[in-house]
């Protein structure tokens, strides 16, 4: 793992970025004390969401009518953007 200063990694941010896309994860630290570590974004896949959901019980009526409403809200809010037009 890699270490850098806060004010490196300030002056040195494209270099930064570089090394996290080839996969290093690297500390920032600042007066000697580590206070962030950067790393590659981690890769999300559909079977991802498929583990997280394994187990919780399928949504019920509810659910469905509480994002319906959700929706209703957020369209009343928007408008119609061509009410003027």
């Amino acid at each position: 793992m890699r270490t850098m200063t806060a004010t490196e990694a300030s002056r040195n941010f494209s270099d930064l970025l570089d090394a996290i896309e080839r996969g290093e994860t690297v500390t920032i630290t600042r007066g000697n004390q580590p206070i962030a570590e950067i790393g590659p974004a981690r890769r999300r896949t559909g079977a991802d969401l498929r583990a997280a959901l394994a187990g919780l019980p399928a949504p019920d009526d509810r659910f469905e009518e509480d994002i319906a409403a959700a929706v209703r809200l957020l369209d009343s809010e928007r408008g119609d953007p061509w009410a003027d037009a």
